[in-house]
């Protein structure tokens, strides 16, 4: 899966599945335009390009877009692994008001429409090979598991399954849509990600697995390298899970 002298855009580079991917992509060989709405760790290369940016605004992503080619003349794909919210994000199903139910959905799901568009116009008008891989969840084509969440302070968002469903369906309609194109867009959905969460939860969903339960982010990478290259040339509007068989267990 090699991925020398390819260059791409990682949207979310300094969150937790941001950070394992960057290090992977550059490992590959290839050029990594680190975008992040906040002030990345990242030290500067000549094979990495650091830049703040909001997927959520259409000019911003114009400068990120801009600025990468006249960095590595040509950008060949992207990940988009950002995670915008407002504060409110994450309340309990009856808690979540109408105001911040849309206000998230706009940010994150608007933020990736946002984000898909300007790579398809990029593609669309140099006429190049280009592959977007957005980042969908188990919890996009699965019903919650609530149980798993009892005697915790966690839940699983209402918003979030909104959102990521919807992703993987924008995925395939911006498929149909570049049909007879050289862009591509698939989504990686990742079961449960370990970031601390409370011990219960961890044992209870590892019930549902096959081996590990709960994975490390490292574990997700492979599958994003894999729709970037070559090898998926013919990988298109797919929805590749990645969950330890929680979501058929």
């Amino acid at each position: 899966m090699s991925l020398d002298n390819k260059t791409i855009v990682v949207a979310g580079a300094g969150g937790l599945l941001g950070r394992a991917i960057v290090p992977a992509l550059l490992r590959q060989g290839a050029h990594v335009i680190a975008l992040d709405s906040s002030p990345l760790i990242y030290e500067a290369s000549k094979h990495l390009f650091v830049l703040q940016g909001d997927i959520t605004n259409a000019a911003s992503l114009e400068q990120v877009f801009d600025a990468g080619v006249r960095e590595f003349s040509r950008i060949d794909g992207a990940v988009n692994a950002a995670y915008p919210r407002n504060e409110h994000y994450g309340r309990p199903f009856l808690d979540v008001t109408f105001e911040d139910f849309s206000e998230n959905v706009s940010l994150h799901l608007g933020g990736y429409f946002n984000f898909m568009q300007r790579c398809v116009r990029y593609a669309l008008q140099t006429k190049e090979r280009f592959s977007l891989v957005n980042l969908s969840s188990i919890y996009g084509s699965i019903a919650p598991r609530f149980d798993l969440y009892s005697e915790t302070s966690m839940t699983m968002p209402v918003e979030y399954a909104a959102i990521k469903s919807a992703i993987q369906h924008l995925s395939t309609y911006a498929t149909a849509y570049t049909k007879g194109s050289q862009f591509r867009v698939n989504c990686v959905s990742p079961g449960g990600i370990l970031a601390q969460q409370d011990e219960n939860f961890i044992a209870r969903y590892k019930t549902h697995c096959r081996t590990k339960g709960m994975l490390d982010a490292k574990d997700i990478v492979g599958s994003i390298l894999f729709l970037l290259s070559d090898d998926s040339e013919f990988v298109c509007g797919q929805t590749i899970v990645v969950d330890d068989g929680f979501h058929t267990l």
